[in-house]
């Protein structure tokens, strides 16, 4: 179909394999227009945009926005696994869109909370009435950890980027400090993703085992089959060492950022993990604080089930600016 010019934005979210494009109009994610590429098939992601434009019969859009998982700084991105040119420069001549912008993918969650579709966050912990203003979390669990603070602020909504997946793991008890000192050993730093992402599931589960006398690899949706199922004792150890982390982590970075407006968990291993918080312990390692215990109560948790809440961010920061 023909599209009027200068009406739609183009939207993008880049992971590590596959990178999602869509037009939203205003504010509105067109979930029809949504289509997915492998990353390895195109080489950079001008040649991604432009298939999708020509797929879109040439679509004009009026702004362009991609949200990529890794540091944004000076209208330019990097990611790890993907060599690829992301700037403001490739995105305007891809699109030849007069506005555009580049997002840590974490911002664009930030940016979504408010605008996504009803039914699309789910109340884990329950917390008091917040204040229209009211600072939020956004806590990414995927292929790897982030977070992104929200602020609403007399212009606009502000959300500044993070790499807090880098900052070093807490340690509250022997075995983490035994896990600590593997990571150590294994990879140079204990840092947060090494433990609380994908792959960093795998290696608890890996490490867990090779301390009961053999170790045994498996893929994180495998351990999580074997936990659910209750098939595997190891798996759920590892689910539990896992969950009680994050709790820690959690509620390490609420005290920091005081989000009375609530944290929102974003993530395929946090949608995974986000049904059994309760049973694994989440909530008392997270409020696990001494005498400010209590205080944890101030702080509501969801989880954002929308697989494509990056894209509404993109098309909800285009719009605000």
């Amino acid at each position: 179909m023909t599209r009027a010019s200068n009406t739609y934005t183009l939207v993008a979210d880049i992971g590590g394999t596959n990178t999602r494009v869509a037009l939203a109009e205003g504010t509105v994610l067109l979930k029809d227009t949504v289509r997915k590429y492998r990353n390895s098939d195109y080489p950079g992601l001008e040649t991604v945009l432009q298939a999708f434009i020509a797929e879109e019969d040439g679509v004009d859009c009026k702004g362009a926005c991609v949200a990529l998982a890794g540091p944004v700084k000076g209208g330019r991105g990097s990611m790890t696994n993907l060599d690829w040119e992301i700037d403001d420069a490739t995105l305007a001549r891809a699109t030849r869109a007069e506005k555009v912008a580049l997002l840590n993918d974490l911002q664009a969650q930030g940016h979504a909370i408010g605008h996504l579709p009803s039914g699309s966050v789910r109340t884990l912990v329950d917390g008091p009435a917040a204040e229209p203003d009211a600072a939020k979390l956004v806590i990414g669990v995927g292929t790897g950890f982030n977070i992104a603070p929200v602020y609403e602020t007399p212009g606009g909504r502000f959300v500044p980027a993070a790499e807090a997946g880098h900052a070093n793991l807490p340690v509250r008890a022997e075995d983490e400090l035994a896990l600590i000192r593997h990571f150590e050993t294994s990879h140079g730093f204990p840092a947060v993703e090494d433990m609380l992402s994908g792959r960093g599931f795998e290696r608890v589960y890996l490490w867990l085992s090779e301390t009961r006398g053999t170790a045994v690899e498996k893929s994180a949706a495998d351990i999580m089959m074997g936990y659910e199922d209750g098939s595997d004792a190891i798996a759920r150890d590892a689910a539990q060492m896992f969950v009680r982390m994050l709790g820690t982590v959690s509620g390490n970075l609420s005290l920091i950022q005081l989000p009375f407006g609530g944290i929102y968990f974003a993530g395929g291993v946090a949608r995974a993990f986000a049904a059994h918080f309760s049973d694994l312990g989440f909530l008392e390692a997270f409020r696990d604080k001494g005498r400010f215990a209590g205080f944890m109560q101030n702080f509501a948790v969801h989880v954002i089930e929308d697989d494509f809440a990056a894209l509404t961010g993109c098309a909800t920061y285009l719009e605000g600016r």
